[in-house]
């Protein structure tokens, strides 16, 4: 993977820096596997907006992301590494022995007409899932369950990964792409090899019509604020701003917002470093 900066012909490229998508292999989506995506433009049912700085955007179509990798004990070959418009990562579309395709998180390293599987008996090679009880200690992984059959919610962004540090009964200790370590049931799937396209955080957009793509509205800096408006709004001329909080006044950089009575407090070893 790779990254280009472009020669600055018009004041929009002067800075910016685009993927190189040096690991995309097809250019079309398949279309048994897309769904319609509606937007919202940050509007709720009355109409009224309730998210700000939502709207606009290029219309996209949502591609179906086999998330809980169930189909096990079928081995598929990789057809296609794609990209998704929806997320940071790449895709792969999958080809299973029966025909069926589908498509999932690609892993680092992973190629086209690469054999991959899931389940109890997999290889701990990269791009195939099994439970975490089953994994060696020390492998990089990603795309993790954190309850049985619910389907990866952790570690699923462009260039993440988590680390398997000890076995302990049940549990396995997982170090998190946070820092945070936590206890997770071994039974719970994840999938070998950090998630591609760790190029993202070197992009630079180069100018605010990107934004405006993406869906993301212009934004108002909380000091540019009255005081009615936000806790840093106001001020005489110059003299403006407080301390860093959100428009509720919770605080920002530093203060912990998790409850401390809640129940899967226990399975925390370490919190994430400030």
């Amino acid at each position: 993977m790779s990254v280009r900066k472009l020669k600055p012909i018009t004041p929009g490229q002067r800075f910016r820096v685009v993927n190189g998508f040096d690991a995309i292999t097809a250019d079309k989506p398949e279309k048994s596997l897309l769904a319609p995506l509606k937007k919202s433009g940050g509007r709720n049912s009355q109409g009224k907006m309730t998210i700000r700085q939502k709207g606009g955007g290029h219309k996209r179509r949502y591609r179906v992301i086999d998330f809980k990798r169930d189909k096990q004990d079928v081995t598929a070959i990789v057809k296609s590494i794609e990209y998704d418009p929806n997320r940071t990562a790449f895709i792969a579309l999958l080809e299973y022995a029966d025909g069926e395709k589908r498509y999932v998180i690609a892993q680092n390293g992973l190629k086209v007409d690469q054999q991959v599987s899931a389940g109890t008996g997999s290889a701990p090679e990269i791009g195939n899932a099994l439970p975490l009880g089953e994994i060696p200690l020390g492998t990089i992984i990603s795309c993790i369950e954190l309850r049985p059959g619910q389907g990866a919610v952790m570690a699923r962004s462009a260039g993440t990964f988590a680390q398997l540090m000890a076995k302990d009964g049940k549990f396995v200790t997982v170090k998190m792409p946070s820092g945070e370590t936590r206890l997770v049931l071994s039974a719970c799937m994840a999938t070998v090899g950090a998630v591609s396209n760790s190029d993202h955080q070197l992009l630079v957009s180069g100018k605010a019509g990107r934004s405006r793509w993406l869906g993301r509205r212009p934004r108002t800096r909380p000091v540019a604020m009255n005081p009615v408006d936000h806790p840093m709004g106001g001020g005489e001329g110059r003299a403006s701003g407080g301390h860093p909080r959100s428009r509720n006044g919770v605080p920002a950089k530093g203060y912990r917002t998790r409850s401390k009575t809640k129940s899967t407090n226990k399975y925390i070893i370490e919190r994430r470093k400030k």
